[in-house]
């Protein structure tokens, strides 16, 4: 029990870091010139906001929290794939554009969305180890 306890804190807390490194890279690029780029200026600034405020409540908060967290970083990695390909709201790039923030956002994203569903996963199977060792009434 003890083990799963310290490989769930850590799971939080890779996590929380992960979205800080978002919040914190989509912050910058709001910075840097992207607000001024309709929807998609605020769009940044709307994801990095959400990835600090989830970032902090995520190291005490409810396991639901981590489902947020890994449906945010999975609609940044959409996001970036949409502007990629067949633009988002008429804005597109083209590969790993601005460089180096466009890959370390990914990457942190990746790691979040693993992080997030390995989590989840130790969390759903600590409560069916829980729920089948109570003995029946």
């Amino acid at each position: 029990m003890r083990r799963l306890l310290s490989a769930d804190l850590f799971a939080r807390v890779g996590i929380s870091a992960s979205l800080a490194v978002s919040g914190y890279l989509h912050a910058d690029l709001y910075a840097r010139g992207y607000r001024y780029i309709h929807l998609i200026g605020p769009s940044f600034l709307l994801q990095a906001a959400a990835s600090f405020a989830l970032a902090l409540l995520l190291l005490a908060g409810p396991w639901t929290l981590r489902v947020a967290a890994g449906g945010l970083a999975v609609g940044a990695l959409g996001a970036f794939v949409l502007s990629r390909t067949t633009g988002l709201f008429g804005f597109s790039e083209i590969g790993w554009e601005p460089s180096p923030q466009a890959a370390l956002s990914v990457g942190a994203e990746i790691v979040t969305v693993l992080l997030c569903a390995a989590s989840l996963l130790m969390y759903r199977t600590r409560h069916n180890r829980d729920a089948t060792s109570k003995p029946i009434a």
